[in-house]
């Protein structure tokens, strides 16, 4: 499966990854890379939970257009 997520540095320059199709989905990294392995691990264990749990494992997202 194919899954769009948001990738950003705090102000600890740490990585923060979230996905936002699977509700409460996130992780972090000291670098890119490893934010973005956490992340899949992430994934694969939030939507694990929702199955267990007998909750739909995605939700829907739509990106939007918005005039600036």
């Amino acid at each position: 499966m194919k899954f769009q997520i948001i990738l950003d540095r705090d102000e600890d320059c740490v990585w923060i990854t979230e996905c936002p199709s699977v509700p409460g989905c996130i992780s972090q990294g000291q670098t890119k890379e490893e934010a973005l392995e956490n992340i899949r691990d992430a994934i694969s264990f939030c939507l694990q939970v929702r199955s267990e749990q007998g909750l739909p494992l995605t939700i829907e997202t739509r990106q939007i257009q918005v005039a600036a």
